[in-house]
């Protein structure tokens, strides 16, 4: 029964899954009880859910990054830009990597060592990011299909026996790292401490700046990641790449119990939350309404969610 109580967000949450998937199935079964409608989420949920992952050691450490859409642009564009001029996607990929590190880092300095605000930081990057994307690609999109058939594109996001996405593999894989990292790491400890009071924690010897731009970093190669196995899935890169993420990705976090004001978060919550916003938009399209009610039920998700949780950290005060 102890147990039980302790994970009882983590069991909510799971309900909240399995009671949607249930409507869903009950609205639209020609579709939620076909196998293909599984696929289709396991090919596309990881994007959003690995930039959710990275998103939720920032927010839990109460930091903020508004930025990564356009980090997503710019590490995609060097991917497809190297990729071709060099004839090795594998270079493609470590050039995006590190122009994804480089962003992050650009965001933990202006935030952490000259202390501009987070969210004013990280809006002022995502417009100096998209613009420089924009002009280096001079407007145009790119077309990758010869990468269709490289080694990295079956290593990233080809079909395990020809069935079952790999980037569903590649999220699980950086999941269970990331838990590992929050929650049997010193790494973790020290996120969560800054999170509760970063005064506190930089007088018990925390390397709070360190710490905070490190997690900027992670947040970078994330998204860079996440952008090379979008340009790989969709065989293409275009200068608007990663503008769709930026409501999901919060509205996942937030319903996952990451809570906006720092110190609480959950890897397991994030990834499902995640999957629960993946399938709204299938789900709602299916029972017969139009997509753009897709917009309204993620603010919904987040104002709610939020909502909850500042309800039950004052009455857990009071």
């Amino acid at each position: 029964m102890k147990t039980l109580y302790r994970y009882r967000f983590q069991c909510g949450i799971l309900s909240l899954l399995v009671g949607l998937l249930g409507l869903f199935i009950h609205l639209s079964p020609q579709t939620f009880l076909h196998s293909r409608i599984y696929i289709a989420f396991m090919s596309t949920i990881p994007f959003a859910a690995l930039l959710a992952l990275g998103l939720t050691l920032l927010i839990v450490a109460g930091e903020l990054d508004l930025s990564f859409p356009a980090i997503m642009a710019v590490s995609g564009f060097c991917f497809s830009s190297i990729s071709q001029a060099t004839a090795s996607p594998v270079l493609g990929l470590f050039g995006a990597l590190a122009t994804g590190s480089l962003a992050g880092l650009c965001n933990g300095l202006i935030v952490v060592k000259i202390g501009v605000p987070a969210i004013i930081a990280t809006i002022g990057t995502q417009f100096f990011w998209r613009g420089t994307a924009t002009l280096l690609a001079d407007g145009l999109a790119v077309n990758l299909t010869e990468l269709r058939e490289t080694a990295l594109h079956h290593i990233l996001v080809g079909r395990l026996f020809d069935c079952l996405p790999m980037q569903s593999l590649w999220c699980l894989v950086i999941a269970l790292f990331f838990w590992m990292i929050l929650n049997r790491h010193i790494w973790g400890d020290d996120i969560r401490f800054i999170g509760d009071d970063i005064t506190t924690a930089t007088m018990m010897g925390v390397k709070t700046d360190n710490v905070r731009i490190g997690l900027f970093i992670t947040m970078g190669l994330m998204s860079a990641l996440a952008s090379v196995m979008v340009c790989l899935e969709m065989a293409s890169w275009w200068p608007t790449q990663g503008e769709g993420y930026l409501l999901i990705v919060f509205a996942a976090i937030f319903l996952g119990g990451t809570s906006v004001f720092g110190g609480q978060g959950t890897i397991f919550g994030t990834i499902t939350g995640s999957i629960i916003i993946g399938i709204l938009e299938a789900g709602i399209i299916s029972g017969g309404l139009s997509g753009y009610w897709t917009r309204l039920a993620h603010g919904l998700v987040i104002v709610v969610s939020v909502s909850v949780y500042a309800v039950a950290l004052k009455t857990r005060r009071t």
